[in-house]
């Protein structure tokens, strides 16, 4: 919501998802083509005729869209275009090209109509999982989707952003991959929209154009008409219309302070990550696809420490086969070597589920058939997938871990079943890592407690907090009304990652975090403290992480640590652990918003 500042000022605050700060008029784009198409009933003769334009339409936007991943490939990248593949295999869905083709035949409806009935059933379940990634997903699908529509209804697509004839600041509803990929970044000087976050492919794709942009305006589009004067700020997350002069000296001094981090960030990036008392500190990335490693690399960060492999099951009905994840996995272990790379096996569940799966609704996704437990459940996917990571193994770099172990039985069961694909590996011939390591996530408070036992059995704990925080406390982050309760800074909290550092190092293994815990720089002391010797973060959060290491004392962290195991109150330890990161690196923390 706007909110008064200065006379003739309005602010509109908002999501900051790509860092700049730049001013100009306004453009606004309508909402995204919406219409429900109308039910168009045909005849038997003109099924024909549906399939076949059904079929064009598939060929005609297939060819719009790699002409779009052509042109940002030129422009940014492979790894940007690699955006559309997610378009592409939309396109190529058997699933979804046969139902469509179904409705045709059966209830005899135009290719259009038929279309978006079964795109829109396939939006709506990945816009209601609570992942955000995957929620994001919804928005490519859309945009493929209008796509489609436009060709099959023969509809003029909206506003090309290739051909604007004056600088301009684009306010929407939303923007899609499409339409972003379009942008010149000599007229856009920067974007916003109503809706969106910062796992978005826009998103993404506004940081690598280094386009200044913000999201989560929530009614800006409707508020702000075209030509209104504003300035955008791309570090805050928020858009001033009509800004004062007072205002526009204050951001110009933003800028000056922003340029000197970024310019100490790229200078801290081939820098190693040590304490200012000399303690080493490994510092890792979190992936998702074997494409991310360029930004793993460009990051600073000393390998892998959390390879999410079940992006690669996710979203497609036919299961990836052994060979398909052994590239995945070499490909990114071949990328980093020699620095580590820790694959978790299937995390399944929950709010990720396999769409061709027959998976009963559970009352408590979360507390049911997932992740560890699907595996030893579901032991020929599982097979399939510890038999590439063995294959992979042999670059020398990968090592492994099982999510959600919630005591001794299961990773006694599944180690045996490493044991036995390691078996049919070595009768086959094919060479792998026979000294491969293998970890265990901590994200059950029942693993936490049996932590000492576990040890004996692992070569390394990786701290999920995400689900260690939601499990411990009892709180879903995504309902509103409780999300306050879902505190990282939680006595207990604090309790079991110490407990787990304490049973590694009593077995000489060492103890890493994966969550987002890891990824907020005020927590990286208290981490330290309380003897975690490995973090991994999003590659674009790695930079500001080694920075504030680098300018830290291990003394400082476990005093902090010290305070706050015998501190009972989360705020209270909280508040400390900001005192100190701003103490030690004052150019990440002050207030750098005018």
């Amino acid at each position: 919501m706007p909110e008064p500042v200065r006379a003739g000022e309005r602010i509109f605050r908002g999501i900051p998802v790509s860092p700049g700060v730049c001013r100009g008029k306004i453009l606004v784009l309508g909402k995204p083509n919406g219409d429900v198409l109308p039910r168009t009933e045909i005849l038997e003769e003109e099924i024909p005729v549906e399939l076949k334009r059904f079929e064009q339409a598939l060929v005609d936007t297939r060819h719009q869209v790699l002409e779009v991943q052509r042109q940002l490939s030129e422009g940014l990248g492979a790894n940007d275009a690699a955006i559309f593949d997610a378009h592409l295999l939309v396109l190529e869905d058997p699933t979804l090209i046969d139902e469509v083709n179904r409705l045709i035949r059966e209830q005899k409806v135009g290719a259009g109509y038929a279309f978006q009935q079964v795109v829109e059933k396939y939006i709506k379940t990945l816009s209601s999982i609570g992942d955000d990634y995957l929620r994001e997903r919804a928005t490519d699908m859309r945009d493929v989707a209008g796509r489609m529509l436009d060709n099959l209804v023969g509809r003029e697509t909206n506003l090309d952003l290739r051909n604007l004839t004056e600088p301009c600041i684009i306010i929407s509803y939303d923007l899609t991959p499409s339409q972003t990929a379009q942008m010149d970044k000599k007229m856009v000087l920067g974007f916003a929209t109503d809706i969106g976050s910062r796992t978005s492919h826009t998103a993404i794709m506004a940081r690598s154009m280094r386009i200044p942009a913000v999201v989560g305006l929530h009614h800006a589009s409707h508020e702000i008409p075209s030509g209104t004067y504003v300035l955008l700020d791309g570090f805050n997350g928020q858009i001033v219309v009509n800004p004062t002069d007072q205002t526009l000296f204050e951001y110009g001094q933003l800028v000056k302070k922003r340029v000197s981090l970024e310019e100490k960030l790229r200078d801290t990036i081939d820098k190693p990550t040590v304490t200012l008392d000399g303690i080493p500190v490994i510092l890792s990335a979190n992936v998702e696809q074997a494409s991310d490693t360029e930004a793993v690399l460009a990051s600073g960060a000393e390998g892998v420490g959390l390879f999410r492999t079940e992006y690669l099951y996710i979203n497609r009905e036919v299961l990836p086969n052994e060979e398909e994840q052994f590239q995945a996995y070499f490909q990114v272990a071949d990328a980093l070597k020699p620095s580590p790379v820790i694959i978790r096996t299937l995390d399944l569940g929950g709010d990720k589920f396999l769409s061709h799966l027959n998976v009963p609704q559970e009352m408590n996704p979360f507390l049911g058939w997932r992740a560890i437990r699907f595996c030893l459940q579901e032991r020929e996917i599982f097979r399939v997938q510890l038999r590439a990571i063995l294959r992979a193994s042999v670059v020398g770099n990968i090592k492994m871990m099982y999510p959600m172990i919630s005591g001794l039985d299961e990773l006694n069961q599944a180690n045996a079943l490493l044991e036995e694909f390691k078996g049919e590996l070595r009768k086959e011939g094919v060479p792998f890592d026979e000294n491969l390591e293998v970890g265990a996530m901590i994200e059950i408070p029942s693993a936490a407690i049996a932590a000492d036992s576990l040890a004996r059995r692992v070569k390394f704990f990786s701290v999920g907090t995400n689900d260690l925080i939601q499990y411990s406390l009892a709180v879903d982050r995504l309902n509103e009304r409780i999300a306050h309760l879902y505190e990282p800074t939680h006595p207990a909290i604090i309790r079991l990652i110490k407990m787990t550092a304490d049973a590694g190092a009593k077995h000489g293994v060492w103890t890493g975090v994966c969550g987002e815990m890891a990824g907020d720089p005020v927590l990286t002391p208290l981490l330290l403290g309380l003897g975690v010797t490995e973090l991994s973060a999003a590659p674009g959060a790695v930079p500001q992480i080694k920075y504030l290491i680098r300018r830290l004392k291990m003394t400082e962290a476990r005093e902090l640590a010290d305070f706050a195991l015998n501190c009972e109150s989360a705020g209270e330890i909280l508040a400390r652990c900001k005192k100190l990161t701003a103490q030690v690196a004052p150019s990440l923390f002050e207030n750098l918003a005018p």
